[in-house]
């Protein structure tokens, strides 16, 4: 794909990293959104169901974890799910305070039905790039996110 000559005003902007990434998150939203509005579901909130989809019975702070949300927003969006009869949260016999999160029916609909939607939603923000430059995109970006991930608010619990 031909690159686009940036106006030289913007050039600043678009020689920052943080200003790429950010901006390519919300074109993300936007894909996600788009591809996905049946459901109702946030990205987030798609992390979350993704999450316990192939974690199933983590307690919610180790849930957070994985996802790299702080404990505040990942009540938030469990207890959301939970409204919404996708997720079910249990007390953990050995320890009250903790609650494991598991999916409920309902949320495995949701979590199988969102696939498609969110593959679409990925290849159309890759679709510019060739393969092997969709291959080296996400080799550095998960290069980038190990090298910091101690910087974030939430560190991801694994890489």
């Amino acid at each position: 794909m031909e690159m686009t000559t940036v106006d030289p005003a913007k050039e600043l902007l678009f020689a920052r990293p943080g200003f790429l990434v950010r901006r390519l998150h919300q074109i993300h939203y936007a894909l996600f959104f788009e591809e996905c509005k049946s459901q109702n579901v946030t990205p987030v909130q798609y992390g979350i169901l993704t999450a316990v989809s192939v974690l199933p019975d983590l307690d919610q702070t180790s849930l957070g974890q994985e996802v790299g949300l702080d404990r505040t927003t990942t009540a938030d969006v469990v207890k959301r799910l939970e409204d919404r009869g996708l997720v079910e949260r249990r007390a953990n016999p050995a320890d009250k305070r903790m609650r494991h999160v598991r999916l409920t029916e309902e949320g495995r609909k949701v979590v199988e039905s969102l696939r498609g939607g969110m593959a679409r939603a990925q290849e159309r923000l890759l679709e510019p790039l060739r393969p092997a430059e969709r291959t080296m995109l996400m080799d550095l970006m998960r290069i980038l996110v190990e090298a910091n991930n101690q910087y974030s608010r939430t560190v991801l619990r694994t890489i």
